[in-house]
């Protein structure tokens, strides 16, 4: 006969497996490989722990703590209490970290209203309290947060893309002024070089014209000695 610990432990446990199922149908896509919720997203999060979007953290603490010492693998020994205990966790966690569960929020709240859009609704219409639209929404919020999953790849590899151009035009800058400074510096490092070249130059300049002048004056000087023995004396 089952102890109202058993059925209590079923429930738990039954409410968790609808995570599964709901997730089943998420459609495979490059953003989406394979059917395992990703972790910033998750439509049923809140109903692990049966809470509705918008709850304070303080609810979402004391929902877990309850929950969790239901079915903890050492005190319940269902053989699904592992897995479903790493569910209830995981939804926590997220659930806990605001930004993600800002983003759940805004999701939930962006798939109602295109819900009641889809189907001509106002908020006072009673379709909103069965079962069936609570199932259409779900459905809904799924497909807005694996829509918005593949915006936000999108701008992610869009941006990959332009730091990648903007490292590039850096890099060829840093390239451009390492040569100039190589440059420089090899200029610099020759500069003692140029001088002495330049100077041995012109000294090598003034010593060629000094030595013509001297070989001019020494091709003169046999000539007046001809001219000399030439002359004959008078008389």
């Amino acid at each position: 006969m089952s102890t109202d610990q058993d059925k209590e432990d079923k429930a738990a446990l039954d409410a968790l497996e609808t995570e599964a199922k709901e997730w089943d149908k998420l459609p495979i896509s490059p953003s989406f490989p394979e059917r395992s919720p990703p972790t910033d997203h998750g439509p049923c999060r809140y109903a692990i722990l049966d809470l509705q979007p918008g709850v304070p953290e303080s609810d979402i603490k004391i929902t877990y703590r309850k929950k969790s010492l239901m079915i903890h693998p050492d005190k319940c020994k269902n053989p699904q209490a592992p897995e479903a205990f790493d569910r209830l966790k995981k939804a926590q966690v997220e659930l806990m970290d605001e930004k993600h569960r800002e983003r759940l929020d805004e999701a939930i709240a962006d798939a109602r209203m295109l819900l009641l859009r889809e189907r001509k609704l106002t908020v006072d219409s009673e379709e909103l309290k069965t079962d069936d639209f609570a199932r259409r929404w779900r459905d809904k919020a799924t497909e807005v947060l694996v829509d918005n999953e593949r915006r936000r790849q999108r701008q992610l590899r869009a941006q990959m893309q332009e730091e990648g151009r903007e490292q590039r035009r850096q890099d060829d800058e840093a390239d451009v002024r390492k040569r100039k400074r190589q440059h420089e510096q090899d200029w610099e490092a020759t500069r003692d070089d140029r001088i002495t070249n330049w100077r041995q130059f012109h000294k090598g300049g003034k010593a060629g014209g000094s030595g013509g002048a001297a070989a001019g004056s020494g091709g003169a000087e046999p000539d007046k000695k001809k001219k000399k023995k030439k002359m004959k004396p008078i008389g």
